[in-house]
């Protein structure tokens, strides 16, 4: 599943292993929620088998109360949602499922079945960490990111300041595109730079959260 292998901690594997397929006729609800906007997707029922096949192949399979079979999401239109984490509530009768979606998951086109478009362009840094995070630990060759971390901490920090630099120049005397172009770049870069601090982007959120109050 690339760099979205299923993670499902000792803890979480207890629980899901516990579910509660009876309470409800053999069904249990699955919400699903996009891993990187943070948003509802659509809500399924699985029972014990689509469970399984749903952790067996890494992607979404549902049992369908209509057609009364198991159905993989997205198996006729290609919009498969592929599984990046499994929860179980607190009395183990609906799951949570992280997924990433390959494309418009309600049969109407729309992004969500709820009507909602699946944009949160902020939920984005994190889901940019994750991936900065992955290039750290596999250092592939001919990477930029690679180029960086090689590179050592000194040349991170001086690659925000140039940046910064770059976003002053445009801020003062060039043009809103370019502006948010530098300031990209910036943020890239000081993103990387944490990363390779073991910080996390959420750890500014939760300073400027705490300076707030």
């Amino acid at each position: 599943m690339d760099n979205y292998e299923l993670r499902i901690t000792n803890y979480e594997l207890r629980t899901i292993m516990n579910l509660d397929f009876k309470k409800q006729g053999g069904l249990i609800p699955a919400i699903i929620q996009d891993n990187t906007t943070s948003k509802v997707l659509m809500l399924g029922f699985m029972n014990e088998e689509a469970y399984e096949e749903t952790v067996k192949t890494g992607k979404v399979v549902f049992y369908s109360r209509t057609k009364e079979r198991l159905w993989m999401k997205g198996e006729t239109s290609g919009n498969t949602l592929e599984v990046v984490s499994i929860k179980a509530d607190c009395d183990n009768d609906t799951l949570l499922i992280k997924a990433n979606p390959a494309g418009p998951v309600c049969h109407t086109g729309d992004d969500t079945c709820f009507g909602e478009k699946n944009e949160e362009e902020v939920m984005f840094f994190k889901h940019l960490q994750n991936f900065i995070e992955v290039r750290r630990q596999e250092m592939p060759e001919g990477s930029y990111t690679t180029s960086l971390f090689l590179k050592g901490v000194n040349r991170m920090a001086q690659k925000v300041g140039e940046e910064a630099v770059e976003t002053v120049i445009e801020a003062t005397n060039g043009t809103d595109d370019k502006l948010i172009y530098e300031a990209s770049d910036m943020l890239y870069h000081l993103i990387v730079l944490l990363t390779s601090k073991g910080l996390r982007i959420e750890d500014l959120a939760r300073e400027l959260k705490k300076r707030h109050k």
